[in-house]
């Protein structure tokens, strides 16, 4: 299969044991071309069950952004980003004409303990650091002229209204107690006013769709918005009228609205996803078993622990690491996605670069024969991600009819993974059958700032006079 093996000659010549076992890795991993379209056609039926008043597993979630930017939005607004990893918190200015923004912005470190703590702790958290942000930047804004504030929360919550939105489950590796079944805006809110720092929350925003939002903003031709990085999900902009579960909302018959996928939850029911016993053991040691099985076979947060499963399971069969302390490689996630990418750059004969980095990150010496089969199995696993990524995108253009488009994709494993795109790439080109010498119709593109530029944006839609300020529970 192309992009598998990068250079075949560096597997020749590996002892037959080696090989015998590579092999078997190969069935696991590889995804041939029917098995990626039958994947496709269940997710985009589920995807329309997700639309439905009974829905499914993956929530389908409105986002009461009921339209894209024009370019005249203008005006500083202050975000704030719940990452997996930080606390970014941006001053946006937006300039009407220029589709073009100016930002400042801080990254804090958001410490284990807080993502399974208590609500108080999570949001006192959150408001500590956007006051510390503002008293940085001397914000000149007081009580009387509060800031307005979009918030991002990368997490699967029914929203009633851009102004709030119930948390239905933790993901990740989030489980902070007293949030699920909330609205998550009037607890951030309650934190804030504690402290007396003068925003004004106007709106709540998924990362994925704030992608979508600021990636249109620049380029017309885009029609997803996608997040590749620790999760992995998406979002695209739904006719209501095709939406069963908003048939008694009142809405125009020509109204439209981004829907956020949430689909990081497709086939929890494990009906179509070609799972290994590996997958099984990370859904089952998971902070959350049982949820999210496609994120959790596709996304940063896993491919890692992956590969540290494979390697470990290969060593205690005597195929790797011989007579070698692999007590580092014993201890859970801790290979980073971002191992992976550094080995597979390593193009060499000698592999002296992923040499030195094996000894630096797991403490061990591998032999060149060792090199080449990790090499490989690295390559098989990423591969995997990347084409099962390209189902997602995939689906949402069969369910809407979509032949051509722009997808802006945001996230580390997208943005640093040099070889994912162009892998993801190829998958889309199996499930179309696209003639080999057609340029790609459906491009994966760098996403703009969504969570930066794509959250004021949506916080100045929501404050334009003009727009209408659709709210279920007033219906």
């Amino acid at each position: 299969m192309q992009g598998v093996r990068y250079r075949p000659e560096l597997l020749e010549g590996l002892p037959e044991a080696l090989t015998t076992e590579l092999k078997k890795y190969e069935d696991w991993f590889l995804l041939e071309p029917p098995k990626l379209k039958a994947i496709t056609d269940h997710f985009a039926r589920e995807l329309e069950k997700g639309l439905t008043v009974e829905g499914g597993s993956i929530p389908m979630n409105v986002t009461w952004i009921m339209r894209y930017p024009t370019g005249q939005e203008k005006g500083r607004i202050l975000t704030a980003d719940l990452g997996g990893t930080n606390i970014r918190v941006c001053e946006v200015c937006l300039s009407a004409g220029k589709r073009d923004s100016e930002q400042r912005q801080r990254k804090y470190k958001l410490p284990e303990e807080v993502k399974t703590t208590t609500k108080e702790a999570l949001w006192g958290f959150i408001a500590d650091r956007i006051g510390s942000f503002l008293t940085e930047s001397q914000s000149n804004i007081s009580a009387s002229n509060p800031l307005p504030l979009a918030f991002t929360f990368s997490f699967p919550v029914e929203q009633k209204s851009i102004r709030s939105g119930v948390l239905q489950r933790w993901t990740k590796n989030f489980n902070v107690s007293g949030v699920v079944g909330h609205d998550v805006v009037p607890q951030l809110e309650e934190e804030l006013a504690k402290r007396n720092i003068p925003v004004k929350l106007v709106a709540l925003v998924n990362d994925t769709a704030g992608t979508l939002v600021a990636s249109r903003y620049r380029d017309p031709q885009i029609k997803i918005g996608s997040i590749f990085s620790t999760g992995c999900n998406a979002a695209y902009m739904e006719e209501c009228r095709l939406i069963p579960k908003l048939r008694d909302s009142g809405l125009p018959e020509d109204a439209t609205v981004i829907i956020n996928t949430e689909y990081g939850s497709f086939d929890n029911e494990r009906k179509v996803l070609p799972l290994t016993p590996f997958d099984r053991q990370i859904d089952e040691e998971s902070t959350h078993p049982g949820r999210q099985i496609y994120e959790k076979m596709v996304a940063g947060l896993y491919i890692g622990e992956m590969l540290r499963l494979v390697m470990l399971k290969m060593h205690e069969e005597g195929i790797l690491f011989k007579g070698q302390d692999v007590s580092r490689l014993r201890t859970a996630n801790s290979l980073e996605t971002s191992f992976l990418s550094t080995v597979e750059m390593d193009m060499s004969e000698s592999l002296n670069d992923m040499k030195e980095e094996f000894k630096r990150g797991l403490n061990l010496e591998l032999s060149l024969d060792e090199l080449k089969a990790c090499r490989h199995l690295i390559g098989l696993i990423a591969m995997r991600a990347a084409r099962l990524y390209a189902c997602g995108i995939a689906a949402i253009c069969k369910k809407k009819g979509i032949h051509q488009c722009h997808v802006g994709v945001d996230g580390s494993v997208f943005g640093k993974y040099s070889m994912v795109k162009g892998r993801a790439t190829q998958g889309l080109r199996d499930i179309f059958d696209w003639d080999s010498d057609r340029l790609d119709l459906i491009a994966l593109n760098t996403a703009e700032d969504g969570s930066g530029v794509g959250a004021a944006l949506v916080a100045s839609l929501t404050l334009d006079p003009e727009l209408e300020d659709f709210n279920m529970e007033e219906m």
